[in-house]
């Protein structure tokens, strides 16, 4: 479970079974359950892939400590796991996800879905991997906001109405993609310093590390917003504002990056936080379209 951060991949799993009720009528379990299975499988290839491209930079040497929410898994500084078996392993679930989309495609009758998950594999082992490395250059934020928001959000939506691109299902999308990015940037703040030692330019260490606070704001509150917008726009249901009761987490999420910036330890509680909000928002949305 370390190895594969498991408990992460609620955030490709929920907003792709988003999509895929927001699409209404009766649900193809089929393309439903093949393309769950391509999104989560990819999601994990991507964890994997990470440590391994973290590992070879050097970001998770500095700090030997696993705090299980950044810093990645630790498991090679530890000596328990390889290198090598990072890399296999990631290869192993990106072809378990590239395998359940041709079985998509077989069902669909249509290679158009093959062509654009393999552009999102491919994005997802850029975001670590050279020569784009996009978490090195301060693209990482807008890599994970494309593919944990529009692309599970519009691909649940295509594989249950054959229709892409839609302007409602990329509009409902942004709230995954900005509440996502924000835990990523969460997990950015305490390894301000190891980032930087080892050349990764993140979002996060644009500013001065005690004001890497406002980072977050602008992400969570732009998150709250685009519910509103999907709301306004009569996308989902008035349901959907209940999200909002989040507003106070995120902004306890701010305050502890503000007042603990250089605090590993305490900022693990603004890390859960980060996953809770998105969780929360996340299944708040589901149920506004299901209910």
């Amino acid at each position: 479970m370390r190895a594969l951060r498991l408990p992460f991949t609620t955030a490709s799993a929920l907003p792709f079974i988003f999509g895929s009720f927001f699409a209404g009528g009766h649900l193809n379990q089929t393309t439903f359950w093949l393309g769950l299975l391509a999104v989560v499988a990819a999601h994990l290839g991507a964890n994997l892939i990470n440590d391994y491209a973290d590992s070879k930079s050097g970001a998770d040497w500095h700090d030997p400590t696993p705090y299980n929410f950044f810093g990645g898994s630790k498991l090679i500084q530890e000596g328990v796991l390889t290198e090598k078996f990072y890399l296999k392993l990631a290869l192993f679930f990106s072809t378990l996800s590239a395998l359940s989309v041709v079985l998509i495609a077989c069902v669909l009758q249509s290679t158009f879905v093959v062509g654009v998950v393999l552009l999102v594999v491919l994005l997802s082992w850029a975001y670590s991997m050279k020569p784009l490395q996009l978490a090195y250059h301060r693209l990482g934020e807008v890599a994970i906001f494309i593919l944990f928001g529009p692309v599970p959000v519009m691909g649940g939506y295509f594989l249950q109405t054959g229709i892409f691109p839609d302007l409602a299902s990329l509009v409902v999308a942004l709230p995954f993609g900005f509440f996502t990015a924000a835990i990523l940037y969460a997990n950015e703040v305490p390894d301000f310093a190891d980032d930087l030692r080892a050349g990764k330019r993140t979002l996060a260490n644009i500013f001065a590390r005690e004001r890497a606070y406002l980072g977050y704001y602008a992400l969570a509150l732009t998150g709250f917003a685009s519910v509103v917008l999907a709301v306004a726009l009569r996308y989902v249901s008035a349901w959907a504002l209940l999200a909002l009761l989040a507003i106070p987490l995120a902004l306890k999420v701010a305050r502890l990056l503000r007042n603990f910036s250089s605090d590993k330890m305490r900022l693990i509680e603004s890390s859960k936080l980060s996953i809770i909000i998105q969780t929360v928002v996340s299944l708040i949305l589901i149920g506004s379209v299901v209910f």
